[in-house]
């Protein structure tokens, strides 16, 4: 465990790993837009790899519980655009300091909370899955946050569809994402610890979700997480410009 990661941390980090799961299992994305500014706050050991290898968790636990409005043609665009980005994030990570990641990270949380208010509607299509998928996967591997651009060519859906395809997208995009983390270093030992210390919030979240998944309004909930994601973010960007003048 890292020498400045106390019980409080995990506490607090696990907490938010519930309210992202929680959210993830109502809407079919969530647990990255939501956790992954508040968890860098926290501390940016978090990120990306702990919460990407529990957000893989909740893929499987989601796919599992939705597989029969799977449509496996739909998705596979997607998919390859994924690991279009995942390379492209890979050759990011390998050339950015520790200043720029931060830099990076608070840019690309402020452009996922733009494109999830821009209102724009692209069609669910093969030409616009794959850019969705490359955009996803490139913004997931450097900031555990790939929801906005995939959902929104799924905007139009209907729930069980959403949350099975989308559930199908992130199972390969997590694939490609870990293997492109631990080629570029940012997946170790101490990464797989954080991760087991907080997958209890993961089953937790999930297991609430069962309950709230027809009774938890979504949309009236959206602001409010994308006004906490823009916050963390902008402090995030603002570290990054201090810390590189330093």
């Amino acid at each position: 465990m890292p020498a400045d990661i106390t019980i409080y941390h995990l506490l607090l980090a696990n907490l938010v790993v519930l309210a992202g799961s929680c959210l993830q299992g109502v809407a079919g994305y969530g647990i990255g837009t939501l956790a992954a500014p508040l968890l860098f706050l926290i501390s940016p050991v978090f990120i990306p790899a702990p919460l990407t290898l529990n957000a893989g968790v909740l893929t499987v636990l989601m796919l599992v519980r939705n597989r029969t409005s799977l449509q496996v043609r739909e998705v596979r665009y997607a998919i390859g655009g994924g690991l279009i980005g995942a390379v492209l994030a890979g050759f990011t990570l390998t050339v950015i300091t520790a200043q720029g990641f931060e830099l990076i990270f608070g840019a690309l949380i402020l452009l996922a909370v733009v494109l999830s208010v821009a209102g724009l509607k692209p069609r669910l299509n093969p030409r616009n899955s794959v850019i969705a998928g490359t955009a996803s996967a490139y913004m997931g591997t450097i900031t555990a946050v790939g929801g906005p651009p995939i959902a929104m060519i799924y905007q139009n859906e209907k729930g069980p569809l959403v949350r099975a395809n989308m559930s199908a997208f992130f199972l390969f995009a997590n694939v490609f994402v870990l293997a492109t983390l631990v080629l570029s270093g940012y997946l170790g030992v101490t990464e797989l610890w954080l991760f087991v210390a907080t997958m209890p919030g993961v089953f937790i979240g999930f297991w609430l979700s069962a309950g709230l998944v027809n009774r938890l309004p979504f949309e009236a909930l959206r602001p409010i997480i994308l006004g906490i994601a823009a916050v963390a973010g902008l402090a995030a960007l603002i570290r990054g410009l201090i810390n590189l003048g330093a």
